[in-house]
């Protein structure tokens, strides 16, 4: 790690390019900050969250710690722009906000100096060796909550046993999403305390995208489908499908958000030299709340922040990452705005939320992208079928809630539990 600090530093450069984010206090990511850090009234928590999904479910979860600790002092570290700028959201007067530093001895020590946190928190599946290690070595009890392991990140860190195990047993807890999570985690001599189930369940979608993305369903002259975060090679796998599987029942208007910002334009020559009419987003601020966006082949999500909008714009919904083979994205937040999912075969980042959503017939399981654009468009053309389907995205969503109130808990308690 300490070798790659150059390295690290061009990728930084080239990623602010198309993402100015990343050139925002950059040597914070080695553990070099400008402004001395005030002594805090209450209990100070450190919450790291990767990315903009991370986020989010870390948003539910502080939520439901302020109510629990009024005067807490919050340091949120993140490692993507996207979730930084999340991060700012649920920040307060004298709360904090820095980037997580690169794993090296120096930059954790600095960072466990300048901030001395009453304790840390890693969301889903951020472990570091020599964080974990530091952490130990400054009696900052750190724990994995919303723990998830995959089958795929389970072989990969036994493969690195002599740095994942240290890394796993040096955390004070871990609070897994499933029973599978928290088996894979022990696996690795993780201290599995308990399994709380999902954050994401308690993430309510926001109301004001609820209802634009409705009116404008309903104002469309067709169903809309959803290709709902895109992992490179998707669109051009969709692009093949829909010329060689033509939609089954009406004309479907089709919506296509990438997961990533930085892949916007290139999506849209993708499709433009594909032949496509594409509308844009971006494009769409003088579209009233009454009036659909224009109509044309391809509808492009160039926003971020929008996928309740999206999910609430579209009839069903595609599930992006699960066909390019890279584990699927997260589908609780299109059940909980009641739009069905049809989802490919790679899903093992979120296995078991797509497996009781299968379950519950709120998600569709299909074996290519050709067969998902034939089940997605059958779907749409039948009202019936689709009200059905809704009502158990729905109900699935709602019937998982109550991690964040469980993980809260056992936070207050662990600090309890230091200051006595």
């Amino acid at each position: 790690m300490a070798a790659a600090q150059p390295l690290l530093r061009r990728k930084l450069r080239r990623r602010g390019v198309a993402e100015p984010g990343y050139l925002e206090a950059v040597e914070e990511r080695f553990g070099r900050y400008v402004e001395a850090v005030a002594p805090a009234s209450g209990p100070r928590v450190w919450i790291h969250a990767v990315s903009l999904g991370e986020t989010r479910a870390a948003g539910v979860l502080i939520a439901a710690l302020r109510e629990r600790l009024p005067g807490v002092q919050l340091l949120l570290t993140h490692g993507t722009a996207t979730g930084r700028a999340e991060g700012l959201k649920w920040m307060v007067p004298g709360d904090l906000q820095a980037w997580l530093p690169w794993d090296t001895t120096g930059a954790v020590g600095r960072f466990l100096t300048h901030f001395r946190p009453d304790a840390g928190l890693l969301m889903e599946t951020e472990v570091w060796p020599n964080l974990a290690a530091g952490c130990r070595a400054a009696g900052v009890p750190l724990v994995l909550a919303n723990a998830r392991l995959s089958d795929k990140s389970l072989q990969s860190a036994q493969r690195l046993g002599l740095l994942a195990r240290p890394a796993f047993a040096a955390l004070a807890a871990v609070w897994a999403q499933s029973e599978a999570d928290a088996q894979r985690l022990r696996e690795l001599g993780a201290p599995v305390s308990a399994v709380f189930g999902n954050l994401k369940f308690d993430m309510a979608p926001n109301p004001v995208q609820l209802e634009a993305g409705r009116r404008w369903r309903r104002a469309s002259g067709r169903p809309v489908v959803l290709l709902a975060s895109s992992r490179e090679g998707e669109e051009a796998l969709w692009l093949e499908a829909v010329r060689a599987y033509p939609p089954i029942g009406p004309a479907v208007q089709w919506l296509i958000v990438p997961r990533h910002p930085q892949r916007f334009d290139e999506v849209a020559r993708l499709l433009q030299d594909g032949g496509l009419q594409v509308s844009r987003r971006s494009a769409w601020n003088d579209v009233g709340p009454d009036d659909a966006p224009p109509p044309c082949d391809v509808w492009l999500g160039d926003s971020l922040g929008e996928m309740a909008l999206y999910y609430s714009l579209a009839d069903a919904a595609l599930l992006g990452g699960s066909f390019g083979m890279t584990g699927g994205q997260n589908l609780i937040e299109a059940a909980a705005c009641g739009c069905p999912v049809v989802m490919g075969p790679s899903t093992y980042n979120f296995a078991e939320a797509s497996a009781l959503a299968e379950a519950a017939a709120a998600a569709i399981r299909v074996a290519d992208m050709g067969q998902g654009v034939q089940m997605a468009s059958a779907l749409v053309a039948e009202p019936a079928r689709l009200g059905i389907t809704r009502g158990a995205a729905l109900s699935f969503a709602g019937a998982h809630r109550g991690a964040a109130a469980r993980t809260a808990d056992a936070l207050c308690a662990l600090l309890v539990a230091k200051a006595g």
